[in-house]
């Protein structure tokens, strides 16, 4: 089967879980026979074409927009134009997978100019990221979700939470949306072994201090507020032998100044971007991982601490209930409570028995429903459905 595949993100060019999603998912496909050619937006000095794992992947060049809407109008007229090429050059492809509304209008113009079926994943929704639609701005990137969701033959989402939110707020036949979970590879979480722990740990804390963190985007919908809102309660109960280390780029000015309102700005460590080879060393001397989203669609994040052996507290939003099972793999809590947020902080880490019991059942999970070659076989299964369907169709 050859597949073309539509991402406005591939490594290098890493904005949140959608780039390691489309580079890991596609290997697996690779392996199982299919054809996968990916075009993304060229990216610093990653080349316009090399082959990655078996996918041949594409980088278009994009002209620079006014503001981020007009970038992405340019990067789906580039996408249309050498997608047309890259049909035309290598023959029919069977289907085309676009990933998420920035995609959009390019995939549904090859979709109607060369009659191929069109799969969509939807990895979340602009009414889900904001509680509704309340802007222009929001109207319109609904709209073109929509537009997307209107246009594909099948849908695959991350989760049954997503499952219903797309019905919902697309607009979309429930008998139309498959769920595929998100996975992870474990082995490229190294477990570091060639430096000292201890020395490294103490850039972040001091020796008598639990390492309390949270990794991901500064976007009010993750709720990282909410963890220093139960910083307090935490500190309070483990004699203030704790460290809030808060990882990611963007603007804290809000976060780093609810820290000092709070009395506890001595106790957190803002870290900005910190890259994927320093973060697997860090996870291996952290004491709890702490993921407390307002909205969540997935949450690929759970999987990544899994892998590293951090035990994982969770927000009881979207799709992170069905990826940690409460009090089998992790802590579910609720929704922006801090004090229950500070209940499921402080089982994991008063109990360390607890904490190695929920950390082995994790990481057992992964390869049982996690794992990339399994969910491979079930995306396999959609596409051979769609292609199937359109053998039996005059378009």
């Amino acid at each position: 089967m050859k597949v073309l595949v539509l991402s406005w993100e591939f490594p290098p060019r890493i904005v949140g879980g959608i780039a390691r999603h489309v580079s890991e998912l596609y290997p697996e496909l690779v392996k199982l026979g299919h054809e996968v050619y990916l075009m993304t937006p060229e990216f610093g000095n990653a080349p316009l074409y090399e082959i990655v794992e078996g996918i041949q992947v594409h980088r278009v060049p994009v002209a620079p927009g006014n503001d981020f809407f007009h970038w992405v109008v340019n990067m789906n007229q580039s996408m249309g134009l050498h997608g047309g090429k890259l049909i035309a050059e290598e023959g029919k492809f069977d289907l085309i997978h676009a990933h998420d509304w920035l995609v959009g209008d390019a995939a549904i113009a090859l979709k109607h100019s060369f009659k191929v079926p069109l799969v969509v994943t939807i990895h979340a929704t602009e009414c889900g990221r904001h509680n509704g639609i309340h802007t222009d701005i929001q109207h319109y990137i609904n709209g073109k979700e929509e537009l997307l969701a209107f246009n594909a033959w099948r849908i695959i989402v991350c989760s049954d939470y997503m499952r219903r939110e797309v019905e919902r707020a697309l607009s979309c036949p429930w008998d139309k949306i498959d769920v595929i979970y998100n996975g992870i590879r474990p082995e490229k979480k190294a477990h570091h072994q060639n430096f000292h722990a201890q020395d490294f740990r103490r850039f972040f804390a001091e020796d008598e201090e639990k390492i309390v963190y949270y990794v991901g985007r500064m976007t009010y919908e993750k709720g990282v507020s909410v963890l220093l809102n139960a910083a307090p309660k935490v500190l309070a109960e483990m004699g203030g032998n704790v460290k809030f280390v808060i990882i990611g780029g963007g603007n804290t000015d809000n976060l780093k100044k609810q820290a000092w309102d709070l009395g506890i700005w001595h106790k957190c460590y803002f870290t900005g971007f910190m890259s994927d080879d320093y973060l697997d060393k860090f996870q291996t001397v952290a004491d709890c991982a702490v993921f407390p989203s307002l909205y969540e669609p997935f949450g690929i994040v759970a999987l990544e601490s899994f892998a590293s052996r951090v035990p994982v507290v969770v927000s009881d939003t979207g799709g992170l209930p069905e990826v940690v099972q409460h009090t089998k793999t992790g802590i579910v809590t609720y929704t922006n409570i801090p004090n229950s947020l500070a209940w499921g902080i402080l089982e994991v880490l008063k109990n360390p028995g607890y904490r190695k019991w929920l950390v082995d059942n994790a990481y057992e999970d992964l390869g049982r429903r996690f794992n990339w070659a399994k969910l491979a076989l079930s995306t396999e299964d959609v596409y051979t459905r769609v292609v199937k369907e359109r053998q039996q169709i005059t378009w």
